[in-house]
């Protein structure tokens, strides 16, 4: 029996192919696409658990695709891209990638990375517990169902994102550091910077922004990290 089933994007074949046995060795049900316009058909007729994506891709750029899928879905997007730069990899996740790996990869990461996103967004889709809804000012946030409306207009996070708003309302008077919120959030297999905090602090401003811009939500406390803005 298949596990879930991953959209693999990439229009290099041999990469490609190399990416789906890999992914069905571990038993998991893999479509494969080769450019953009390919995935977001295949997006709209099937559903998926999760998508690794590469950047470079015909026709339509990783970057539009992320931002079109974000409109309507909260797939884990994983970018699988040879781009090394830290300017690369912030505007990535910036506009709602989960993850990133860079080229050449080995196949033991993929396969900790998927099974780390899967595991995250697992733990919400089976979860029985009663929906704990959390407020801050004029922002809801509702556990279960990973909600997030500000205004009573919904704003869509990624998942990396929606935790660490959670961590900081739960406890809205407590300082966190960005360590702290790096282990609590990444704790299960990202292997990245403690600067991605930054990146999805400053993206979940922005998201929250958008709809309240006269109301400040997260506050930086200098020389130590963040907190939820009491004033």
């Amino acid at each position: 029996m298949y596990k879930e089933n991953i959209l693999v994007v990439e229009d290099d074949v041999d990469i490609n192919n190399l990416i789906t046995k890999t992914l069905e060795k571990q038993n998991y049900k893999v479509t494969q696409a080769f450019s953009g316009s390919e995935a977001l058909l295949q997006l709209s007729i099937s559903e998926f658990k999760l998508m690794l994506l590469d950047l470079m891709l015909p026709g339509m750029s990783g970057e539009e695709i992320i931002s079109k899928i974000r409109d309507e879905k909260e797939i884990p997007i994983i970018v699988i891209s040879a781009k090394t730069s830290l300017k690369d990899k912030v505007n990535v996740l910036n506009i709602g990638a989960d993850d990133y790996i860079t080229k050449p990869f080995e196949s033991e990461e993929i396969i900790a990375r998927i099974n780390s996103q899967l595991r995250r967004y697992r733990k919400y889709e089976i979860s029985t517990q009663s929906n704990e809804i959390y407020k801050f000012k004029n922002l809801t946030l509702e556990e279960e169902t990973r909600k997030v409306k500000v205004k009573g207009e919904e704003i869509h996070l990624t998942g990396h994102e929606f935790d660490i708003l959670s961590i900081l309302i739960k406890n809205p008077d407590k300082v966190y550091s960005r360590e702290s919120l790096y282990e609590q959030v990444w704790k299960n297999g990202y292997y990245g910077e403690y600067n991605s905090v930054n990146v999805h602090i400053s993206n979940i401003r922005k998201k929250i922004k958008s709809v309240s811009q006269d109301e400040y939500y997260i506050k930086t406390v200098w020389g130590i990290g963040f907190k939820l803005n009491n004033n």
